[in-house]
């Protein structure tokens, strides 16, 4: 796979789990360090090992679904709303893959919802 791919394919998959990430992440930074107020399994560390994990599932997916990862691999001079709007079609006329990929993302949604944050659409 030429460079300019890999480069690509790896923004794309950092957008979206980026963005999921970035709502973890405002409840880690305020943790008090008491358990009873922070749930368990809710730090920094906590957060990077279930996106490391998330992040390797989906690289693995796109491998072996060329026409996602082709589709995927299109997407890296977009703005985040074009990308977005790309993503919502392509997945709309794919619902196996996109039920495929919310699978994938599911733990990240997961630790999310565990450690406090509200679910955003």
């Amino acid at each position: 796979m030429p460079n300019v791919t890999t480069r690509h394919l790896s923004m794309t998959l950092l957008a979206g789990v980026a963005a999921v990430a970035a709502l973890c992440a405002a409840p880690l930074a305020n943790a008090t360090g008491d358990p009873a107020v922070d749930p368990p399994h809710c730090t920094t560390a906590d957060l990077q090992g279930v996106q490391a994990g998330v992040d390797a599932s989906a690289s693995a997916y796109l491998f072996t679904h060329p026409d996602l990862n082709g589709f995927m691999s299109t997407l890296g001079d977009l703005s985040r709303e074009q990308v977005a709007t790309r993503v919502d079609g392509y997945m709309a006329t794919h619902p196996q893959e996109d039920a495929e990929m919310n699978g994938i993302r599911q733990p990240l949604v997961d630790m999310k919802n565990r450690c406090g944050t509200a679910v955003s659409p």
